[in-house]
């Protein structure tokens, strides 16, 4: 199993490399992918999913919209508080990257066939509800 994850880490960093992002910067791009549309949300609450002192997200922050991947702008519920989201291009910058995770993913998985890939996810389905019983989501929540 560590060698499989290994494999698909490889592939994952080579994605990111290829268009230019670090973990850091796809992971703040999927935090604000998996709250849906418009795909925006607090600092804090950004900060609190990704496990980061606001002080580091705001410097993370910075890059980000620096590089046009995000905006940040006032609520308009409450123009003291700024909300994080993605731009077209931030937007783009992670579905490239999901692609080539994808293609990784089915290539790992094409000597299985569609009965076995159907047994794999019910098993794995298993798997990830016994971990998230012990801890965390594997996957953010979204409100």
């Amino acid at each position: 199993m560590q060698k499989l994850v290994r494999h698909l880490q490889q592939k994952k960093e080579a994605a990111l490399a290829r268009h230019g992002l670090k973990l850091w910067e796809y992971e703040i791009l999927w935090r604000l992918r998996s709250a849906g549309e418009p795909y925006r949300m607090a600092p804090t609450r950004l900060a609190q999913g990704l496990g980061v002192h606001p002080a580091t997200l705001t410097n993370r922050l910075d890059r980000l919209q620096s590089a046009g991947l995000i905006t940040r702008e006032h609520a308009p519920e409450d123009r003291r508080s700024l909300l994080v989201g993605l731009t077209p291009q931030g937007a783009a910058t992670w579905a490239a990257v999901i692609d080539d995770q994808r293609e990784a993913e089915a290539t790992l998985l094409a000597p299985l066939t569609e009965k076995e890939l159907g047994h794999l996810a019910t098993l794995l389905r298993v798997v990830a509800l016994a971990v998230e019983e012990d801890g965390p989501p594997l996957m953010p929540h979204v409100d």
